[in-house]
């Protein structure tokens, strides 16, 4: 294998097992950037070993073990062993002084989930709660994540030092937390967790419309959340709003690779057993009294597009009422914009284009590639050509995502 192929298997890996690995590692050590450093420690001798002895049966496996081993190694170096067997017997204690061990969570064996209950810490910053994410769970770099929230390289940076540095000072211990300190991470976590699907949904850089192994890495981390919380209305509401969206996953890409819009889609490939674990979700969380709740609106969105077995069947006119609700539950000009994509599907272009102007210079969308993309549809139906080719080149020049840049210019092309 020639090293062009060797480096390329190898930036596959670390995008899918770095998170893992960093995982492991940050438990074993109780240390972020220490664990950072041996995972691309593991990755280096990979590239030294792996062009001498050829690539392993499992290079996963062979990944975890070589970086699990330089993290026994530094856990000698600097005796941790020791403070870990003190943690365990303080622990014994408190159990047998009358802490109930049920009210402790931490039982799952799951390390990334501890690892999100760690960047979600609430003495974390919530931009740098997102930077942090991103960053461990997401694989992206510090360049990638600048370019996906329209701030300058240096300051997601500085947040993801900061945010590593006050883990430290404070000793946040790498595990989930008791049930009364849950609540106070709880929505924080959900937020990340469903930032992680975003991110795989529709990746806001690179050569691929898509990343799906990262969706399917947040909807297990909520089933995880719903099997440790079964009545609790956000977590099923996002459970249920994820599988609803991963339902239409098969169908988001064509045969080349290139995005195939909601709309467009062959609803014969969506997974309907999907769709009716997520119905089933969004049911049990309204009947608990979720109909506010800011997920549950977004999977009664999700439900209407999935109940359609063809477009033209789309109840658009309940999709825009829960708009409407939603903008009240969770003021946002991105919930803004898609109300406007609801209401000109359900009243018309006349109807959303007042609401549409009232976003042009929010200075939070300024740079957001789908306000123009939405001004671009609205333009040509409007009949005004001309200017919704330009609107659509812009959104184009907007995003950092290859296959989404292809599309929109595909669709200035055809007007």
């Amino acid at each position: 294998m020639t090293d062009p192929h060797l480096q390329r298997l190898l930036d596959t890996l670390w995008r899918m097992e770095s998170p893992r690995l960093v995982a492991r590692l940050a438990r074993m050590l109780g240390d972020l950037d220490s664990a950072e450093e041996l995972a691309q420690d593991a990755l280096v001798a990979a590239l030294e070993h792996w062009p001498k002895q050829g690539i392993p049966d499992n290079p996963a496996a062979w990944l975890m073990a070589t970086a699990q081993r330089r993290a026994i190694d530094r856990l000698r170096q600097r005796r941790l062993h020791a403070q870990r067997q003190a943690q365990i017997i303080d622990e014994q204690q408190d159990y047998s002084m009358g802490a109930d061990p049920s009210d402790h969570l931490d039982d799952i064996g799951d390390d990334l989930l501890r690892l999100v209950f760690v960047a979600c810490h609430p003495e974390l910053p919530a931009d740098a709660r997102v930077a942090l994410t991103l960053r461990l769970l997401c694989g992206l770099s510090t360049t990638e994540i600048a370019r996906a929230y329209l701030v300058p390289e240096p300051t997601i940076a500085q947040r993801i030092v900061r945010a590593k540095r006050l883990l430290a000072e404070r000793k946040v211990p790498f595990e989930v937390p008791r049930l009364q300190e849950l609540s106070a991470r709880l929505q924080s976590v959900l937020d990340v967790v469903y930032l992680v699907f975003n991110e795989g949904y529709a990746a806001s850089s690179g050569e691929d419309w898509m990343r799906p192994a990262l969706c399917e890495e947040a909807l297990r981390l909520c089933r995880v959340l719903a099997g440790l919380m079964p009545d609790t209305v956000p977590v099923l509401g996002l459970l249920a709003l994820m599988e609803l969206q991963a339902s239409r996953l098969r169908a988001r890409t064509a045969a080349d690779g290139s995005a195939v819009l909601l709309l467009e889609q062959d609803r014969s490939r969506w997974d309907w057993l999907q769709i009716a674990r997520g119905q089933a979700l969004l049911d049990q969380a309204l009947a608990l009294g979720g109909g506010n709740d800011a997920y549950v609106l977004q999977a009664a969105i999700a439900a209407c597009h999935a109940r359609a077995r063809q477009a033209v069947q789309t109840d658009w006119q309940a999709i825009a009422a829960c708009y409407a609700r939603l903008v009240e539950v969770m003021p946002s000009p991105v919930v803004e914009l898609n109300r406007v994509v609801a209401v000109a599907q359900a009243q018309g272009v006349a109807a959303a284009w007042p609401l549409l102007q009232q976003l042009i210079d929010d200075p939070q969308l300024r740079a957001y590639a789908p306000l123009q993309a939405v001004r671009g549809e609205l333009l040509a139906q409007r009949g005004q050509l001309r200017e919704a080719k330009d609107a659509f080149q812009q959104a184009a020049a907007m995003t950092s995502n290859l296959r989404e840049r292809s599309a929109l210019l595909q669709r200035a092309e055809r007007l």
